[in-house]
């Protein structure tokens, strides 16, 4: 089944998953499921957890990050963040402003459920404010990853349109927060979330980090509609299978951590109702998630090539500068880094796949239908996961580092 296939599990008109008018009218009748109530008692629970990171064994690696300048793109970034801040009301300023080491960053999460009561709601805000918002998106990232970014919420649109449901699943159903003072030394940050899509990203001076990022998309793919045309994660799809074929069998065979995407021979807890093969998700920062699959170190010089390739291919919404510094992070821990894989690898399977260093933790899964009606993971339903481990998620580690240094320098 192709990412073209999924007009025949758009739900009948009155049988969507929709529950409400509006984002607000939809949450609360969601919230009165069991299931609801379970995901987000969860979360609440893990959110109360200091944050750690996702390690291997529940021990951070220290000594992994630096905050060395990368040549971010940061006087852009105060200039367009501190538009927005001219734009924005007293009490909307009030609502996104936040201490840039606070706890605020973790509760993101990535269902179109709106029980957020901070936060700058982009569908409840004026055009002018909307525009400016996206300003400090754009501003902080390379042009493929803001074109994407808006993609993602482009499709949202799109699957809103397909199950009745624009209100709930829109182009602006997405929250924006400002962390710290926008300066050109000092660290500070934004983030942006909602249904299929969540960035952090923390700078300091030159120094960027744009983790957990979030990206998906049910369908991947838009046919017709102002959005016709439209298509996310073929690289990161084509790459990753490309490299899972290059493999020998014996590789392959390590690599391979489960046929089935659900059930099946698939380690009892595997799939998760919410995540699915997802380990990294939302409220995920203190996972503890073991090595798995084959290592870099047993590839060939062409394999780790493509590897690398396909961390690219994640990597790319950076910026060039920070680009560079974070590729060459993860190239220094090629020899640890692993691949694993769970599906098949036909031209019609669906598949999950994990990399996995001391440095980056990526996910990428084909999911089943959540608002589309397929009851098996699909190559129209796709969610991706970027992660910093070890304790640099939402750059955590280098603002620590940061006022480390702040302090002893200080007589």
């Amino acid at each position: 089944m192709s990412r073209q296939d999924f007009r025949s599990f758009v739900p009948e008109p009155g049988t969507s998953r929709i529950s409400g008018p509006n984002a607000r009218a939809h949450t609360q009748a969601r919230l009165k499921s069991p299931r609801a109530q379970e995901l987000f008692g969860t979360w609440a629970k893990l959110a109360a957890h200091p944050f750690k990171g996702v390690t291997i064994d529940g021990h951070v690696e220290a000594g992994l990050f630096s905050p060395e300048p990368a040549s971010a793109p940061t006087a852009a970034m105060v200039e367009a963040a501190s538009a927005l801040i001219k734009r924005v009301t007293a009490a909307e300023r009030e609502r996104i402003c936040f201490p840039v080491d606070s706890g605020v960053w973790q509760q993101w999460q990535n269902t179109e459920n709106h029980i957020e009561t901070y936060g700058l709601r982009l569908d409840e805000t004026t055009d002018d404010v909307r525009e400016a918002v996206m300003g400090v998106v754009r501003a902080s990232m390379s042009p493929k990853g803001y074109e994407v970014s808006r993609n993602v919420m482009r499709l949202n649109r799109f699957l809103g349109d397909l199950v009745g449901g624009p209100a709930v699943l829109g182009e602006w159903s997405y929250i924006f927060c400002l962390y710290g003072s926008p300066s050109t030394t000092d660290p500070w940050g934004w983030q942006l979330f909602g249904h299929h899509l969540s960035l952090n990203c923390l700078v300091i001076g030159g120094h960027m980090v744009l983790t957990p990022a979030f990206l998906g998309a049910e369908p991947c793919f838009a046919d017709d509609g102002p959005f016709a045309g439209i298509s996310l994660f073929e690289d990161e799809e084509r790459l990753g299978l490309s490299l899972m074929r290059s493999l020998s069998q014996p590789q392959q065979q390590r690599a391979i951590v489960a046929q089935a995407m659900m059930g099946g021979d698939l380690p009892p807890g595997r799939w998760h109702f919410a995540d699915h093969l997802h380990l990294g998700g939302a409220h995920q920062d203190n996972r503890i998630v073991p090595f798995e699959g084959l290592r870099a170190s047993e590839m060939s010089a062409l394999q780790q090539r493509n590897l690398i390739d396909l961390v690219a291919a994640y990597i790319a919404p950076l910026p060039e500068g920070p680009f560079a510094v974070r590729m060459k992070e993860i190239e220094r821990h090629l020899a640890e880094t692993h691949f694993c894989w769970i599906g098949g690898f036909g031209e019609a399977n669906p598949f999950y796949y994990r990399i996995q260093s001391p440095v980056a933790f990526i996910e990428f899964d084909h999911h089943s239908g959540v608002f589309l009606t397929n009851p098996e993971p699909a190559k129209f339903h796709v969610h991706t996961i970027v992660r910093t481990p070890n304790g640099n998620d939402y750059g955590v580690d280098v603002l620590r580092q940061h006022y480390a240094h702040a302090h002893s320098a200080q007589p």
